[in-house]
């Protein structure tokens, strides 16, 4: 371990409890929504901005779980 590796150390614990307490619920309620939504937009195309919004929820687990691995900062 080189010098300043503790603040990456410290960001990953941060990134882990966001994983935990924050992502898995706003994931479960964006799926829901993401699966409803998803069936309605190619025909109504002005729903692709919500999808996508839905999809990046969806996709919050994965981004905290990469920062955490990284010990990267917000």
């Amino acid at each position: 371990m080189g010098a300043g590796s503790g603040g990456n150390c410290l960001w990953s614990i941060f990134w882990l409890i966001v994983l935990i307490i924050l992502s898995v619920p706003v994931a479960g309620f964006c799926a829901f929504f993401y699966i409803i939504v998803s069936i309605f937009t190619p025909c109504i195309a002005p729903l692709k901005a919500v999808e996508d919004f839905l999809h990046k929820g969806v996709n919050f687990p994965h981004t905290c779980s990469q920062n955490m691995v990284h010990g990267s900062s917000l």
